[in-house]
């Protein structure tokens, strides 16, 4: 198994909000995908039939509820997570917890997205 990890999904209330906050965020297109569950958004990076790569979307469909407390899931801050991180809040997001070293295990950062998500960044600069 190369990853304990394969897939994941972000609930979003207003699909094109958060379409529009992670697109800035992570500086790349949200792929929308309608089916008829609801709608999907391929978050930049995902590719079509992964085999060996972490991916996930933002989901709004019935059952689908943002949160704060739960699992969190920690997206990759690229080479410094001060990059993403920046842009959080100007997309309408509010920063938790800024950069925090984590040792020799890289740098953490929490943020809450426009839905109610609390998020992570994780890089190791």
């Amino acid at each position: 198994m190369a990853n304990v990890i394969n897939w994941f999904e972000i609930p979003a209330k207003n699909f094109e909000q958060a379409s529009k906050f992670y697109s800035t965020v992570l500086g790349g297109e949200v792929r929308r995908v309608d089916n008829p569950q609801g709608v999907w958004g391929f978050l930049p990076g995902t590719a079509q039939g992964m085999t060996e790569t972490v991916g996930g979307a933002i989901v709004q469909s019935e059952g689908y509820v943002p949160a704060t407390n739960g699992s969190v899931v920690y997206l990759n801050g690229g080479s410094d997570l001060n990059v993403p991180l920046s842009r959080v809040e100007k997309a309408g997001g509010r920063v938790l917890l800024p950069k925090t070293p984590l040792g020799p295990n890289g740098f953490m950062a929490l943020f809450l997205d426009t839905e109610g998500n609390k998020i992570g960044f994780h890089s190791m600069k």
